[in-house]
Protein backbone atom coordinates (compact mmCIF):
# COMPACT_ATOMS: atom_id res chain seq x y z
CA UNK A 1 0.00 0.00 0.00
CA UNK A 2 1.48 3.29 -1.02
CA UNK A 3 2.00 6.22 1.24
CA UNK A 4 0.20 9.50 0.85
CA UNK A 5 3.24 10.92 -0.90
CA UNK A 6 3.22 7.98 -3.34
CA UNK A 7 -0.41 8.38 -4.35
CA UNK A 8 -0.75 12.15 -4.22
CA UNK A 9 -1.30 13.80 -7.58
CA UNK A 10 1.66 15.77 -8.86
CA UNK A 11 1.36 19.53 -8.48
CA UNK A 12 -0.37 21.19 -11.40
CA UNK A 13 1.97 22.48 -14.05
CA UNK A 14 2.22 26.23 -14.29
CA UNK A 15 0.41 27.37 -17.43
CA UNK A 16 2.72 28.60 -20.16
CA UNK A 17 2.80 32.33 -20.70
CA UNK A 18 2.95 32.56 -24.48
CA UNK A 19 3.43 36.33 -24.51
CA UNK A 20 6.31 36.11 -22.01
CA UNK A 21 7.97 33.38 -24.06
CA UNK A 22 7.71 35.48 -27.19
CA UNK A 23 9.19 38.50 -25.40
CA UNK A 24 12.04 36.39 -24.04
CA UNK A 25 12.84 35.04 -27.50
CA UNK A 26 12.78 38.51 -29.03
CA UNK A 27 15.04 39.86 -26.29
CA UNK A 28 17.49 36.98 -26.67
CA UNK A 29 17.49 37.34 -30.44
CA UNK A 30 18.09 41.09 -30.23
CA UNK A 31 21.09 40.55 -27.95
CA UNK A 32 22.65 37.91 -30.18
CA UNK A 33 21.94 39.59 -33.51
CA UNK A 34 23.37 42.84 -32.15
CA UNK A 35 26.56 41.32 -30.77
CA UNK A 36 27.51 38.54 -33.19
CA UNK A 37 25.36 39.23 -36.26
CA UNK A 38 22.73 37.28 -38.14
CA UNK A 39 24.88 34.54 -39.63
CA UNK A 40 26.59 33.53 -36.39
CA UNK A 41 23.33 33.46 -34.44
CA UNK A 42 21.63 30.07 -34.29
CA UNK A 43 18.11 29.07 -33.35
CA UNK A 44 19.53 26.92 -30.57
CA UNK A 45 21.57 29.84 -29.27
CA UNK A 46 18.50 32.07 -29.18
CA UNK A 47 16.45 29.41 -27.39
CA UNK A 48 19.21 28.68 -24.87
CA UNK A 49 19.60 32.36 -24.08
CA UNK A 50 15.84 32.68 -23.58
CA UNK A 51 15.73 29.52 -21.46
CA UNK A 52 13.23 27.67 -23.64
CA UNK A 53 13.14 24.79 -26.11
CA UNK A 54 14.23 25.74 -29.62
CA UNK A 55 10.95 24.38 -31.01
CA UNK A 56 9.29 27.47 -29.54
CA UNK A 57 11.27 29.69 -31.91
CA UNK A 58 9.57 28.00 -34.84
CA UNK A 59 6.20 27.99 -33.12
CA UNK A 60 6.25 31.74 -32.44
CA UNK A 61 8.15 33.06 -35.46
CA UNK A 62 8.35 30.37 -38.10
CA UNK A 63 12.10 30.61 -38.71
CA UNK A 64 15.21 32.61 -37.87
CA UNK A 65 14.74 35.07 -40.73
CA UNK A 66 11.23 35.99 -39.55
CA UNK A 67 12.52 36.47 -36.01
CA UNK A 68 15.36 38.65 -37.30
CA UNK A 69 12.93 40.74 -39.32
CA UNK A 70 10.62 41.28 -36.35
CA UNK A 71 13.47 42.11 -33.99
CA UNK A 72 14.99 44.74 -36.27
CA UNK A 73 11.85 46.28 -37.72
CA UNK A 74 10.15 46.34 -34.34
CA UNK A 75 12.83 48.55 -32.83
CA UNK A 76 13.22 50.69 -35.94
CA UNK A 77 9.49 51.30 -36.31
CA UNK A 78 9.22 52.08 -32.62
CA UNK A 79 11.75 54.89 -33.12
CA UNK A 80 9.87 56.08 -36.21
CA UNK A 81 6.51 56.22 -34.43
CA UNK A 82 7.64 57.32 -30.97
CA UNK A 83 7.02 61.03 -31.44
CA UNK A 84 6.23 63.89 -33.79
CA UNK A 85 7.86 63.95 -37.25
CA UNK A 86 9.92 67.04 -36.49
CA UNK A 87 11.85 65.17 -33.76
CA UNK A 88 12.47 62.04 -35.86
CA UNK A 89 16.09 62.83 -36.67
CA UNK A 90 16.90 63.44 -33.01
CA UNK A 91 15.26 60.12 -32.08
CA UNK A 92 17.22 58.28 -34.75
CA UNK A 93 20.49 59.80 -33.57
CA UNK A 94 19.71 59.00 -29.94
CA UNK A 95 19.06 55.38 -30.89
CA UNK A 96 22.15 55.13 -33.10
CA UNK A 97 24.62 56.81 -30.80
CA UNK A 98 23.43 55.88 -27.32
CA UNK A 99 25.85 53.69 -25.39
CA UNK A 100 23.03 52.38 -23.20
CA UNK A 101 20.89 50.68 -25.86
CA UNK A 102 21.44 48.03 -28.52
CA UNK A 103 19.20 49.74 -31.06
CA UNK A 104 22.05 50.93 -33.22
CA UNK A 105 23.96 47.66 -32.89
CA UNK A 106 20.89 45.67 -33.89
CA UNK A 107 20.22 47.78 -36.94
CA UNK A 108 23.82 47.44 -38.08
CA UNK A 109 23.49 43.69 -37.80
CA UNK A 110 21.50 44.15 -41.01
CA UNK A 111 24.55 45.71 -42.65
CA UNK A 112 26.86 42.94 -41.43
CA UNK A 113 24.63 40.32 -43.00
CA UNK A 114 23.88 42.33 -46.13
CA UNK A 115 25.65 40.04 -48.56
CA UNK A 116 23.95 36.74 -47.81
CA UNK A 117 20.61 37.25 -46.11
CA UNK A 118 17.24 37.64 -47.80
CA UNK A 119 15.91 38.81 -44.45
CA UNK A 120 18.38 41.70 -44.41
CA UNK A 121 17.41 42.73 -47.94
CA UNK A 122 13.71 42.70 -47.07
CA UNK A 123 14.32 44.74 -43.93
CA UNK A 124 16.38 47.32 -45.82
CA UNK A 125 13.56 47.69 -48.35
CA UNK A 126 10.89 48.07 -45.68
CA UNK A 127 12.80 50.49 -43.48
CA UNK A 128 14.16 52.41 -46.46
CA UNK A 129 10.63 53.02 -47.68
CA UNK A 130 9.23 53.93 -44.25
CA UNK A 131 12.08 56.23 -43.23
CA UNK A 132 12.44 57.62 -46.73
CA UNK A 133 8.83 58.79 -46.74
CA UNK A 134 9.16 60.21 -43.23
CA UNK A 135 12.30 62.23 -43.98
CA UNK A 136 10.99 63.33 -47.39
CA UNK A 137 7.93 64.79 -45.65
CA UNK A 138 10.28 67.02 -43.64
CA UNK A 139 11.99 68.47 -46.73
CA UNK A 140 11.01 72.06 -47.49
CA UNK A 141 10.49 71.65 -51.19
CA UNK A 142 7.53 71.43 -53.49
CA UNK A 143 9.30 68.89 -55.67
CA UNK A 144 8.58 65.31 -54.51
CA UNK A 145 11.57 63.96 -56.45
CA UNK A 146 13.90 66.45 -54.76
CA UNK A 147 12.39 65.60 -51.36
CA UNK A 148 13.09 61.91 -51.96
CA UNK A 149 16.69 62.64 -52.96
CA UNK A 150 17.24 64.71 -49.82
CA UNK A 151 15.72 62.00 -47.64
CA UNK A 152 17.87 59.24 -49.09
CA UNK A 153 21.03 61.35 -48.96
CA UNK A 154 20.32 61.87 -45.26
CA UNK A 155 19.73 58.15 -44.69
CA UNK A 156 22.91 57.25 -46.59
CA UNK A 157 24.87 59.64 -44.39
CA UNK A 158 23.35 58.23 -41.20
CA UNK A 159 24.11 54.68 -42.28
CA UNK A 160 27.67 55.65 -43.11
CA UNK A 161 28.15 57.25 -39.71
CA UNK A 162 26.75 54.20 -37.98
CA UNK A 163 28.83 51.82 -40.07
CA UNK A 164 32.07 53.64 -39.28
CA UNK A 165 31.24 54.13 -35.61
CA UNK A 166 29.57 50.83 -34.71
CA UNK A 167 30.65 48.15 -37.15
CA UNK A 168 34.10 49.23 -38.36
CA UNK A 169 34.85 51.20 -35.17
CA UNK A 170 36.84 53.78 -37.10
CA UNK A 171 38.46 56.57 -35.10
CA UNK A 172 37.75 59.30 -34.28
CA UNK A 173 34.06 58.48 -34.83
CA UNK A 174 34.15 55.32 -32.71
CA UNK A 175 34.75 57.26 -29.50
CA UNK A 176 33.55 60.72 -30.44
CA UNK A 177 31.29 62.47 -27.95
CA UNK A 178 27.67 61.67 -28.79
CA UNK A 179 26.40 65.19 -28.16
CA UNK A 180 29.08 66.63 -30.43
CA UNK A 181 28.19 64.19 -33.20
CA UNK A 182 24.49 64.88 -32.76
CA UNK A 183 25.02 68.64 -32.94
CA UNK A 184 27.06 68.37 -36.16
CA UNK A 185 24.56 66.03 -37.82
CA UNK A 186 21.55 68.10 -36.80
CA UNK A 187 23.15 71.28 -38.15
CA UNK A 188 23.95 69.79 -41.56
CA UNK A 189 20.68 67.85 -41.80
CA UNK A 190 18.70 71.01 -41.13
CA UNK A 191 20.38 72.70 -44.08
CA UNK A 192 19.78 69.65 -46.27
CA UNK A 193 16.09 69.37 -45.41
CA UNK A 194 15.14 73.01 -45.06
CA UNK A 195 17.42 74.68 -47.60
CA UNK A 196 16.43 75.85 -51.06
CA UNK A 197 16.33 73.44 -53.95
CA UNK A 198 19.16 73.02 -56.46
CA UNK A 199 19.98 76.01 -58.63
CA UNK A 200 18.93 75.49 -62.31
Amino acid sequence: MGTASDTAAPPPRRPRDSAATRRALLSAACDLFATIGYDATTVRGIADRAGVNQALVFRHFGNKEALFAEAVTGQAMEVLNAGPPESLLRRVLDSMLSEETSGGELFYAVLRSAGNSEAAAAIRDQLGTSYGHAFAALAHTGDPADAAVRAHLLMAWLLGIGLLRTVLKTEPLAHADTETLTAHVMRVATVMLEGAGPTP
